[in-house]
């Protein structure tokens, strides 16, 4: 199963987070209970689930009401406090990281060591009670056996009054939070994502990815937000079943016209050895009518950037185009050996299945051990591939 995590229209907040899974089946009762419980330690709130439309969308609001306020509380108190808590040691291990992302974030941001910042409006009972809620309903639910995947969060925009003054929409914090995921501005003048949000969906993300892959989407949750505004402020989660597996990759080429077959076919292994998932040299007419060769490589992310400086020093290119963050998807595959027997001799071959929504779509031997058995038996490539089918 895949959860998705699509914060693309509204942003993200806890209590959006908690609205959705209880809408997925959560427990709203020992939700509210351990909810109550956990934020006493810091002041105490009062917690109710209510079904709600926005703008046409039944949804679950998760209303976190503060009773009391204290005084703001320093990061290694505050961990200290949540681990004494009373509560299962996943639920409790997952909040704490939640809480570090939330305090480095805040550390980087104020130019301090970790041990000296101070939770403000993160250390209050509303916080810690929207953190403890989320992560209780990720574990009831069992999110964690799940490849839970994350689309961009919108931010919104302008400005927001906190503790520490007036500050630009994101929070410098929800930009620290989010390094390494994705982020898009509006569609409002609001603030859409807190730090809170942002850092629980960090946590509980396996992946983040710029499109929804191909699924068929079985349960879906709605988790509404406090505010108002012209189109519905709800945070969706989708429970669904994979169809293919997909991932974003970057796809890179140049155009080449002034290197011999030997130095393409160099760079060709190269440019594989050192990580690309495919590499493809396809013959162009080029300006002039000179005859060429477009370079074309499949790259994962990660990868790009050594993949397009090994092309610069092999061909000396002037210009590479890269297109970044291209959805792909995938065909499930698994590997399968089965020994098979030829001319009285045991040999031992790879199959590579293919699968889409649970049904076979192909059924390969890898080429390598077709090659070794033709080698060694001295019969020709084709005609031990249609043996081995």
């Amino acid at each position: 199963m895949t959860i998705i995590i699509d914060p693309q229209s509204s942003g993200i907040a806890g209590n959006m987070i908690i609205g959705a899974l209880v809408d997925l089946g959560a427990d709203a009762d020992a939700l509210k209970q351990i909810m109550e419980k956990s934020a006493s330690e810091f002041g105490k709130v009062r917690v109710n689930f209510k079904k709600t439309s926005k703008h046409g969308i039944e949804s679950t609001y998760c209303e976190v009401e503060m009773l009391e306020k204290r005084d703001a509380i320093s990061y290694s108190d505050f961990i200290g406090k949540i681990e004494n808590l009373d509560l299962d040691e996943n639920v409790k291990e997952t909040s704490i990281k939640v809480f570090k992302r939330i305090g480095e974030a805040e550390a980087k941001v104020h130019g301090k060591p970790l041990d000296e910042v101070h939770f403000h409006e993160v250390g209050t009972s509303d916080a810690v009670a929207d953190v403890i809620g989320s992560i209780y309903a990720y574990h009831s639910l069992n999110l964690k056996s799940h490849n839970v995947i994350g689309l961009p969060i919108a931010v919104g925009g302008g400005r927001v009054k906190t503790d520490h003054g007036i500050i630009p929409v994101p929070a410098p914090a929800v930009v620290e939070i989010l390094k390494g995921g994705k982020m898009v501005g509006g569609p409002v003048e609001s603030e859409l994502a807190t730090p809170t949000g942002c850092a629980i969906y960090a946590e509980i993300c396996d992946e983040i990815r710029e499109f929804m892959p191909l699924i068929q989407p079985k349960k879906t949750g709605y988790g509404a937000g406090k505010k108002d505004f012209d189109h519905p402020n709800v945070l969706r989660i989708i429970e669904a079943s994979d169809i293919t597996e997909s991932d974003e990759i970057d796809v890179i080429e140049t155009n080449l016209d002034h290197l011999t077959g030997e130095e393409i076919g160099y760079l060709f292994d190269r440019l594989l050895n050192m990580g690309a998932s495919d590499v493809s040299v396809t013959p162009i007419i080029m300006k002039k009518n000179r005859p060429g060769s477009l370079l074309k490589v499949i790259s994962p992310q990660k990868n790009r950037d050594i993949l397009v400086e090994e092309i610069f020093r092999q061909t000396g290119s002037l210009g590479i185009r890269i297109s970044p963050n291209m959805h792909r998807g995938i065909a499930k595959r698994e590997f399968e050996k089965k020994t098979i027997e030829i001319n009285g001799e045991e040999f031992e071959v790879t199959f590579k299945i293919g699968y889409v929504n649970g049904e076979i779509i192909s059924k390969r031997a890898e080429y390598e051990d077709l090659k070794a058995i033709a080698e060694k038996t001295g019969i020709p490539l084709k005609n031990v591939r249609e043996m081995i089918k």
